[in-house]
């Protein structure tokens, strides 16, 4: 593929956006790789890309959370094994789907994704409950396999369904759930992102590019207040789901659609001005 100003005018800005969206309430995901859609990236290009940057800003916030000390490495390295074969295996049944097939559940799962995602407030515990170490490692492999092979085939909504299992299921508090679902969804970004790599489906300079304005989106994101963060991250995402189905359907071209979304964001950001800063 060809790539033009225009491919990443509409891309790293977008990204930028799902890396700040990510830092306040999770779920940038939702808007990241629909960027690559809207540019006009074919389904696999956009998807091996996507890893790329996603997991350039996952290592950043990985790192953070190590530094913090939520995440115990040592721990979490049966989860991390479990993750790498799933997002393995994840990938490589993507690849194994017609790109045309494969775009049109890309888009189609988004909305789904984007529900689980939102809604994750209200079924997320912050208490630990009572389980045997044994126990709480078995519920971690195995939801780390599947999810794992969920963020290897699609991605969107991964970190958000790995947080939900290990703190309702697993029974961790939610801070060292979130300092192990960091690691383990690095491990399946980096799993599927060879993947795809592999097999040529990676735009590199795109990637890395898009990956720094996602890493800057972290960043800003983070000084965001964040128990206001899902009343600003609904329009975002909706905003950005309406655009990739115009894209799709050829209503909107790549560029107005972009402009559209941040025309939305501005109003959404001026609408709630004493809750963002």
């Amino acid at each position: 593929m060809e790539l033009d100003l225009i491919t990443f005018l509409i891309v790293c800005p977008l990204v930028f956006l799902g890396g700040l969206v990510d830092a306040v309430a999770g779920g940038g995901g939702l808007i990241a790789l629909p960027a690559y859609l809207i540019a006009g990236v074919p389904a696999h290009l956009a998807l091996g890309t996507n890893k790329l940057s996603s997991a350039m800003g996952t290592v950043v916030s990985a790192f953070r959370l190590w530094r913090a000390g939520f995440l115990n490495i040592r721990k979490s390295l049966p989860a991390i094994v479990c993750s790498l074969l799933g997002s393995a295996a994840g990938a490589h049944l993507a690849l194994l789907v017609p790109e045309r097939v494969f775009e049109l559940i890309l888009v189609g799962l988004l909305p789904i994704a984007a529900f689980f995602v939102l809604s994750k407030r209200a079924v997320m515990s912050n208490d630990e409950g009572i389980i045997t170490a044994r126990e709480q490692l078995v519920i971690l492999c195995i939801a780390s396999l599947i999810c794992g092979a969920y963020d290897g085939f699609y991605g969107p909504g991964a970190g958000t369904f790995m947080l939900l299992a290990f703190t309702l299921w697993a029974k961790m508090g939610v801070r060292s759930a979130s300092g192990t679902m960091k690691a383990v969804n690095l491990a399946s970004n980096i799993a599927a992102f060879a993947t795809f790599a592999l097999s040529g489906e990676v735009i590199w300079l795109l990637g890395l590019t898009a990956g720094i304005f996602g890493i800057a989106g972290h960043y800003i994101g983070a000084g965001l207040v964040l128990q206001n963060g899902t009343k600003i991250v609904r329009p975002i995402i909706g905003a950005v789901l309406i655009q990739v189905v115009l894209s799709m359907m050829g209503f909107a071209s790549g560029i107005w659609a972009t402009a559209l979304t941040y025309i939305v964001v501005m109003l959404v950001i001026l609408a709630k001005p004493s809750g963002l800063f």
